[in-house]
């Protein structure tokens, strides 16, 4: 079934040529990620929206990498599914190279990259493939935020295996 999700997103993104009105559109929560009191914000109006019944999509890793493994996840924004009691269904996104099957770099935002560099390297790149594959939804069942979100990158790291 699919249905509208609202994304946290860095701050930054409010201010990208046609992703950034995009995304607003879309109702992208943006967070601040320097400044720690910005994100109990963001965990406020992420528990009312899933307590209301909508879906809220985070990259927990906070960051992107390599792609070669899953980054730490940052256990904060899940204590908004705790508040609410809300399941967390966890998803890995793996890019591959349409031809060899091997991870692909072309689609990744790397380093220091800006948005028309990264852009840049996922339309010249070599073609690729996005592999998505859904976990079973959880609920955090007694554990506190850090202990599940150790628990769900466990299982992403999982899913991510070819």
């Amino acid at each position: 079934m699919r249905r509208h999700c609202r994304f946290v997103a860095k701050s930054d993104i409010k201010q990208w040529p046609l992703i950034g009105t995009l995304s607003t559109g879309g109702g992208t929560l943006y967070i601040e990620r320097e400044n720690r009191r910005d994100a109990m914000r963001v965990v406020h109006h992420m528990r009312e929206s899933l307590a209301a019944g909508e879906i809220v999509g985070v990259f927990p890793e906070g960051t992107t990498g390599d792609g070669k493994q899953v980054l730490p996840f940052h256990a904060n924004l899940f204590q908004a599914a705790i508040s609410a009691g809300a399941p967390v269904q966890p998803v890995a996104l793996r890019y591959v190279d349409a031809q060899t099957g091997t991870d692909s770099e072309s689609p990744l935002w790397l380093g220091d990259d800006t948005l028309v560099a990264s852009l840049w390297r996922t339309v010249a790149g070599r073609p690729f493939t996005a592999r998505v594959r859904f976990g079973t939804p959880q609920r955090a069942g007694g554990r506190d935020r850090r202990a599940w979100a150790a628990d769900l990158r466990e299982t992403v790291t999982v899913l991510r295996q070819p």
